[in-house]
C-alpha cells in the first residue's frame, strides 16, 4: 500500500481514534484496551486494528497479556504497537529526507559539527517565536509536541522524554552529528527558561534528548 492510501485509512475517525490510543501508549495494546479507549466494540476495534496494520500503521503480535505462562495461563492475544516505518506524502513529491541526508555527510566529512550545534541553538531560539524563555515543562511539552517530539512525563513528573524523533532517519545514518544538532536545538528553545534544561538521554526507540526540572541531579 502506498503512502496516499496508508494515511487516508486515518479519515475514519474510529480508526484515527485507535491509531492516536495505540502511538500514545509508547507499549503493545490489546483489542479489549483499544476497544474501550476509543468507544467500541471489540469486533469493530479489530477490524479497524487489522486495516492500520495492512496499511503498515501499526505492526501486530501476540503475547498472553495475564503476564502468566504454562497451563492455565490462556492464548496468546492479539496486541499492537505502532509500525516502524514512516508514511509521508508531500503534494508534488519532495525528496528532502535525500537532501538532508547529503547535507548531513558533507558537514560530518567536513568536521563542521560545532557549526551545525550553532545554528542548531540559533534555530532553537527562533522556535520560541520571538517571545521569552520556555516557562516550564508543560510550555516546552506544548511546543515539542506541535514539532512532532511526542513528549511525554516519566519519573513522576519531573522529566520529559520525548517518543518520537523528528529526524530519525538522518540519524540513523550520522547519530553523532544530528543527535548533537538536535540537543543544541532545545538547548536554543529552553535557553534562559528557569527551572528547565535538556541533556542527552539515548534509550532504543526514544529521541536522544530529554528535558528536565533543573533542580534534579543528572
Amino acid at each position: 500500500m502506498d503512502d496516499i492510501d496508508a494515511i487516508a485509512l486515518l479519515k475514519d475517525p474510529v480508526r484515527l481514534r485507535l491509531y492516536e490510543f495505540v502511538v500514545a501508549q509508547g507499549r503493545e495494546v490489546g483489542r479489549n484496551e483499544a476497544a474501550e479507549a476509543a468507544g467500541v466494540t471489540r469486533t469493530l476495534a479489530a477490524f479497524h486494528l487489522d486495516k492500520l496494520v495492512d496499511g503498515g500503521l501499526l505492526e501486530a503480535g501476540s503475547r498472553r497479556l495475564t503476564g502468566r505462562s504454562g497451563p492455565g495461563a490462556g492464548r496468546p492475544a492479539k496486541v499492537y504497537r505502532r509500525a516502524a516505518g514512516e508514511r509521508g506524502v508531500s503534494v508534488p513529491a519532495r525528496d528532502y529526507r535525500t537532501a538532508a541526508g547529503v547535507l548531513a555527510e558533507a558537514a560530518e566529512r567536513a568536521g563542521l559539527d560545532a557549526e551545525v550545534r550553532e545554528a542548531a541553538r540559533r534555530r532553537g531560539r527562533a522556535l520560541r517565536g520571538g517571545g521569552g524563555p520556555c516557562g516550564g515543562l508543560d510550555e516546552l511539552a506544548g511546543v515539542l509536541s506541535a514539532r512532532g517530539y511526542e513528549p511525554v512525563r516519566d519519573e513522576g513528573g519531573a522529566v520529559l522524554r520525548m517518543r518520537n524523533c523528528p529526524f530519525g532517519a538522518v540519524a540513523e545514518a550520522f547519530p553523532p552529528l544530528v543527535c548533537g544538532m538536535n540537543l543544541a536545538l532545545l538547548e536554543g528553545l529552553v535557553e534562559g527558561a528557569r527551572g528547565v534544561r535538556v541533556r542527552m538521554d539515548p534509550r532504543p526507540g526514544w529521541c536522544c534528548v530529554a528535558a528536565e526540572e533543573s533542580g534534579r541531579n543528572f
